[in-house]
């Protein structure tokens, strides 16, 4: 668990979980992995300016995944003592996770989403590369509404669409939404372009996947309509299975944030911290976000 920097006992602070994927740690979350803190915690730690309370679990399998029977509880018992030791927004709590991660995020929204069940409330999900993940058993009969930020890669073949698109369909039905707008940049001499149409349409994807193109490669969808405080942002790259995608770039592994290297025009790293701070600050946000490029 990380505090904010200079904590303050009478100020609530965001209180962000962020899951670990199959054969994953708790350290390799909260260190970034080989990209340092610029990634540590899905690089929204870096994006907070450290101002928020972040918490990276270990799976009660030891790394070989999440259970719902067991580590549903567990959340329940970490949300219950950080908050009764430390000073939380209650109500901005938010999970977030990758590939297996995600799915553990995926499950705590449908059963998380309301103070019912456990006394406190996830205000937000944020899944890279997760969905209907077996073991996860989220609960595709909950009509509770929540903000959920979802991406996928369409060549993603460890958790493709196929898992991925029942979480989003189940939250746009539970948040009451009616139609979305996508941005997408195709061509680096072009505006984003918008779309509006009803949501019994499937969104817009980019171009074939494997067909890198620079600054595209990836088209977000914000969801409209949507019941107060329940949006909803889809985002399509054509990357394979990886929550740090980088336009123009097959690489999942972010290269160009790890240290030695730093993120440059000619180096760029992924754009993915960015549009969720933006999303989670601004829901209503409907900018394409490009390729990263500075460290901060």
């Amino acid at each position: 668990m990380r505090l904010p920097d200079n904590y303050d006992n009478t100020k609530p602070y965001w209180l962000i979980f962020a899951y670990h994927w199959n054969g994953g740690v708790a350290a390799d979350i909260d260190s970034g992995g080989g990209n340092g803190y610029w990634w540590a915690y899905y690089g929204l730690q870096r994006k907070s300016q450290n101002g928020a309370i972040f918490v990276a679990p270990d799976s009660a399998n030891g790394g070989a995944g999440w259970n719902s029977d067991i580590d549903i509880p567990f959340t329940d018992d970490m949300v219950k003592l950080i908050t009764e030791n430390y000073c939380v927004d209650m109500s901005n709590i938010i999970t977030s996770g990758f590939s297996w991660g995600g799915g553990m995020s995926y499950s705590l929204a449908t059963v998380r989403a309301t103070t019912a069940a456990a006394g406190y409330a996830f205000r937000a999900a944020v899944i890279y590369e997760g969905g209907a993940i077996p073991g996860t058993n989220p609960d595709t009969n909950s009509t509770s509404p929540i903000a959920l930020w979802q991406k996928e890669g369409l060549t993603d073949t460890t958790v493709g669409l196929s898992l991925a698109t029942p979480a989003r369909d189940q939250f746009v039905k539970n948040n009451g939404c009616t139609g979305w707008t996508s941005d997408a940049i195709p061509a680096p001499d072009q505006t984003p372009s918008k779309t509006s149409t009803n949501v019994s349409t499937e969104p817009p994807q980019p171009p074939t996947p494997g067909a890198y193109i620079n600054p595209g490669g990836h088209i977000c969808t914000n969801y409209t309509g949507c019941s107060a405080g329940h949006s909803i942002r889809w985002c399509v790259d054509q990357s394979a299975h990886g929550p740090g995608a980088i336009d123009g770039n097959s690489s999942l592994y972010n290269p160009c944030a790890s240290p030695p290297n730093t993120c440059s025009q000619s180096c760029p790293c992924t754009w993915t911290p960015d549009d969720v701070w933006t999303w989670l600050n601004d829901p209503s946000s409907n900018v394409y976000t490009l390729n990263a490029t500075t460290a901060n």
